[in-house]
């Protein structure tokens, strides 16, 4: 019996160590679930004047604005390096390479050089998007390229203004990309082979600069992006599309991840426009949307929007701000630190500004309190890569150089 209890306990850590190492990894694009949101807790609930104690930084990984994936022992960035688009693998303790591998023909761009995605892990691959469009799956162990295609070239897209700035959406065996061809705006690859499983040929519109989401709408699976004509919603498992939603869209650049929670999706952007909440609604296996309200307090450019605990907050063009969610009824507003990007994480947002300043404050919809700053060297071009917090540690990228600082509170 000794024994038998003894051989259950053994399984039970076993199976808790892998489930416990999950939860400190960010595998993608704005965490597990693209939400910045972290789980972590145990955090620093203020800074140090000169800001938390540096871990250790890494230089030399290009020119680029994405941020970073983290899954158990590594760190994958991408960068433009001597005219080609890599993606670097970096060991987590210390920031030092693992591995490099160039995945295409790198593009500069007069508002700066290099890729703009940010990787995805999934088991033992990475999927990576170049600005060129570019679209490759590598082992996680050595970088080996597995399958690779340039999704513009294939489904007769054209690159955008500012680049391909999408990340690569996994979902259960696809791989979800836009490549904005005619007929073919979002497609579903296989994602061990790069073989076509279907196309959204409902959709035409060009890609914008935003990356997918996705979510179960009272059981439908549904892929929700903002591309450079509206909103939508596909379905995910045949890419029928299920709703186009334009006024949130501009004529621009469409930027801002939309944001789900309890079967309403916001979708943001800027340059005059604004923000919309959608109800959603499945029925005979598809979903309707009906906008709830339409906002112009919330003109995200970049830096993205979250929701937290029945609130959003997000910078409205310059303004970080707070409204309620299910109302859009602002709560505050502040120049905090000025215009940037923002993830979540043990009661606080952690803000990055587009003009080198990190800065903490408390998530509440009660005031703006700040609760520590501290400046990072200029590299030439805005800060627009966003923050990352996960194992006890604030990421931050621009351009070649990526930091670690610890930020746990013991």
């Amino acid at each position: 019996m000794r024994k038998v209890l003894l051989l259950a306990s053994i399984l039970c850590l076993g199976v808790a160590a892998p489930h416990a190492q999950v939860t400190t990894d960010w595998p993608q694009w704005r965490g597990p679930s693209r939400s910045a949101i972290s789980p972590e807790t145990g955090l620093l609930a203020t800074w140090p004047a000169a800001g938390p104690s540096r871990v250790w930084a890494a230089s030399n990984l290009g020119g680029g604005f994405g941020s970073i994936a983290v899954s158990r022992d590594r760190i994958y960035v991408q960068g433009m390096r001597a005219n080609q688009s890599i993606v670097s693998a970096l060991n987590r303790a210390d920031g030092k390479l693992v591995w490099g591998k160039p995945v295409g023909r790198s593009v500069d761009n007069y508002q700066g050089p290099g890729p703009r995605g940010t990787p995805t892990v999934d088991g033992d691959r990475l999927y990576v998007l170049t600005e060129n469009g570019d679209l490759a799956s590598l082992t996680q162990q050595d970088g080996t390229i597995v399958w690779q295609r340039n999704i513009l070239r294939d489904f007769g897209g054209r690159n955008i203004g500012w680049l391909i700035s999408e990340s690569p959406l996994i979902d259960g065996n696809n791989v979800i990309v836009s490549p904005g061809g005619r007929a073919a705006g979002m497609v579903a690859l296989d994602k061990m082979t790069g073989k076509t499983v279907w196309v959204s040929k409902e959709l035409s519109d060009e890609a914008s600069y935003s990356s997918p989401i996705i979510a179960d709408v009272q059981g439908v699976r549904t892929i929700m992006s903002l591309t450079s004509g509206a909103g939508i919603g596909v379905r995910a498992s045949d890419g029928k599309v299920m709703w186009r939603h334009p006024s949130v869209a501009n004529g621009t650049a469409n930027i801002a991840t939309p944001v789900f929670s309890e079967n309403r999706v916001f979708y943001t952007s800027d340059y005059g426009t604004g923000g919309a909440l959608l109800a959603l609604r499945a029925e005979k296996g598809e979903v309707r949307a009906q906008e709830v309200y339409f906002t112009r307090d919330m003109q995200n450019h970049h830096g993205g929007v979250i929701v937290v605990n029945g609130y959003l907050y997000g910078f409205n063009n310059s303004i970080l701000t707070c409204m309620e969610f299910a109302t859009g009824k602002v709560m505050w507003r502040h120049r905090s630190v000025g215009k940037g990007s923002l993830a979540y994480a043990d009661g606080h947002l952690y803000l990055l500004s587009e003009n080198n300043v990190v800065g903490l404050a408390e998530a509440t919809p009660a005031a703006y309190r700040e609760k520590g700053r501290f400046t990072i060297p200029d590299q030439g071009w805005p800060s627009w890569a966003h923050p990352v917090i996960t194992g006890g540690r604030l990421y931050v990228r621009d351009q070649g150089i990526l930091t670690a600082y610890n930020i746990k509170a013991n």
